[in-house]
Formats: C-alpha cells, sequence, structure tokens
C-alpha cells in the first residue's frame, strides 16, 4: 500500500495517478472532515479538482497521519510547507525514520528555511537513501485533465527513484531521473518567487516584453544561487535537466494555472498581502519562499535582486511598482 499525506490539488492529483496501476492501493491521510465525507459518500474532493473522480474502492481514508506512516513503507508528502511541521510532529519520529519518503512540496520550511528533504534528515534523521522528491512543470489541473506532463524523479538511491518511477509511469505521465534532489528542490522553490514576481508585473499592468527580460533574469538568478548552494549540479545548460528547472519555471511565471502568478497579480494590482491571501482560497508558496530565501541569500551572500524585492514587497511594505523600478534600474546600471 503506499502513503500519501496530504489533501490540496496536487495530492488528489497524485493520488489518481498512482491508481492508474491497476494493482495500486492508497492510504490516504485527509485533514478536513468534510473531505472525507465527499470522498466517502461521492468518490471526489469537494474541495480541489471536483471534476476529478477516484476509485475509493482502493483507497484507505484516514484521519490522522500516523495511520498512513503505520501501514505504508513508501509514503509520499504533499503538504504545504507552512503545515509540513504541523503534520510530521503528530507522528512518531522513530516510525517516520524508517519510511522511504517522497517529498512532491516545492518550497522551504518556514519553521527551519531548509528544502524539505534537508529538513527531514536534520529534525527526523531519515537517511538520505530513503528519500526522493518528485518536480517538474505539474499544474494538478492539467494533470487532472490527464493532459501530457512530464515529471522528474531525483534521488540518491536508484532503486527507491525506480519505484516511484514505477508509481506514477501512465498515459498521460512521462517519467524523467535525476541524482540531483537537492539542486532541483531550490529550484522549486526559487520559481514559486519568481512567479510572485511576474504577477506583480502583470498586475501593474506589465506587458510580454518585460516578463520575458524579467524571466530571463530570473533564470541567471537561480542559476548564481545553484552554484553557490550545490556547486557540482549541472543545471539550466544541460538541455536534458531542463523540465524540473527552467520548465517548471517558465510554466510557474506564464500560467493563468499558477497560484503564485495569482497571488503576485493581486498584489501588483493594489492588494495587501492579507487581503491577497484570503481571496485565493489556497496556499502560494512563494510567500513563505521569499522569508525563507532572504535568511539564506544573505547568510550566502548571494546577489538576488528579484528574490529580494519580492521579500521587501511582501514583507517590509515596499511598492511593487517603485522596488521593481529600482530593480531595473540597477539591471541597467550594471549592464553599461
Amino acid at each position: 500500500m503506499i502513503g500519501v499525506l496530504g489533501s490540496g490539488s496536487w495530492a488528489t492529483a497524485i493520488v489518481k495517478i498512482l491508481l492508474e496501476q491497476p494493482s495500486a492501493k492508497v492510504c490516504w491521510y485527509v485533514r478536513e472532515p468534510e473531505i472525507r465525507k465527499s470522498l466517502a459518500q461521492h468518490g471526489r474532493n469537494n474541495q480541489y479538482l471536483g471534476e476529478v473522480s477516484i476509485n475509493t474502492s482502493r483507497i484507505l481514508i484516514c484521519s490522522h497521519p500516523q495511520e498512513v506512516i503505520d501501514q505504508c513503507e513508501i509514503v509520499y508528502l504533499v503538504i504545504p510547507t507552512v503545515f509540513l511541521h504541523n503534520t510530521l510532529q503528530q507522528v512518531d519520529p522513530l516510525t517516520l525514520k524508517q519510511r522511504q519518503l517522497v517529498s512532491a512540496i516545492k518550497g522551504f520550511v518556514p519553521e527551519a528555511d531548509m528544502i524539505v528533504t534537508d529538513y527531514l534528515q536534520h529534525y527526523y534523521q531519515v537517511p538520505q537513501r530513503q528519500l526522493a522528491i518528485i518536480s517538474g512543470p505539474t499544474h494538478a489541473e492539467e494533470v487532472a485533465r490527464e493532459r501530457l506532463t512530464f515529471i522528474t524523479v531525483a534521488s540518491p538511491n536508484n532503486q527507491l527513484a525506480d519505484c516511484v518511477m514505477q508509481h506514477l509511469r501512465c498515459r498521460y505521465i512521462n517519467i524523467n531521473s535525476s541524482t540531483d534532489m537537492r539542486g532541483i528542490q531550490y529550484a522549486t522553490a526559487l520559481k514559486n518567487i519568481y512567479a510572485v514576481a511576474a504577477g506583480m508585473c502583470k498586475g501593474m499592468g506589465s506587458g510580454d516584453n518585460l516578463m520575458a527580460v524579467l524571466v530571463s533574469y530570473a533564470i541567471a538568478e537561480m542559476r548564481n544561487f545553484l552554484l553557490v548552494m550545490q556547486p557540482d549540479t549541472n543545471v539550466i545548460i544541460s538541455p536534458e535537466n531542463m523540465p524540473p528547472y527552467v520548465g517548471d519555471l517558465l510554466v510557474t511565471c506564464y500560467s493563468q494555472l499558477s497560484r503564485n502568478r495569482t497571488f503576485g497579480t493581486m498584489i501588483g494590482r493594489g492588494y495587501t498581502v492579507k487581503s491577497a491571501q484570503l481571496e485565493m482560497h489556497m496556499i502560494a508558496e512563494g510567500y513563505y519562499a521569499a522569508k525563507s530565501l532572504e535568511k539564506v541569500r544573505h547568510e550566502h551572500h548571494i546577489d538576488m535582486p528579484i528574490a529580494q524585492a519580492v521579500y521587501m514587497v511582501l514583507y517590509e511594505n515596499a511598492r511593487p511598482d517603485v522596488i521593481l523600478r529600482a530593480w531595473q534600474m540597477r539591471r541597467t546600471n550594471t549592464t553599461n
């Protein structure tokens, strides 16, 4: 039996993918009672991806994360980073340490300012060989509609990576593998921040011309960060490695399905952070990632003007038009 922790749109999409394997059975932790009731009565998650029909005959729905940990050797973590720490505090750390954990989470854990696998190793002593991540340009809404999607599985453990690839491979999911587990996680955290910046530009009325320049500089900024944090990574310049780095960045910055871009667009239009969060009813990981990245960036002395601009707007009440105009001036000065 395969475990899944989380009940949002991406978790629902992953459950759908897992059940494409005829023999698969899923043990699914669903925190919200109303979602558990909807799944039991109608075979649908009434809050996220409500159009997706779930074959509940092969699902054991659980109300506590420990139930999943106890029954499954492999567990997919699909919980927003802001809720991960509190969720895992409900779990016996000794049993968690014995499981193989697959993170489908994109961001920094706010309580630790760490990517997920570093957090699991540091706080729960989960051996690195028991960890894997999945990433790529993967909007849950498109997966739910069975549109062709490329997913990358990364792990230092080839046997675990192969197992995860077998779980996920189906007619609309193409699977690639990588060993750059940490580099991909950093990239997926950063791309959410840049999508917020892209949304801010959109909200202020900027067009595709400026957006292309912004994303181009974001790619360079991401690469510089990765070369400091993960110097042995072969990213961006290698075509076979581009989907979970540049591909994920592009879809998150340009797609109207991107919640981080949507969040940034609202900020660019004059919403306060609080009002934008309340109206969205969904988690924009870029908001939390911007704060964690600012600490990491400062600690390692990495120059990241776009990411720093997003942080200042979200946490220091800077006006989006002023801070982004200042970034453009800075870029102009450095290229003259």
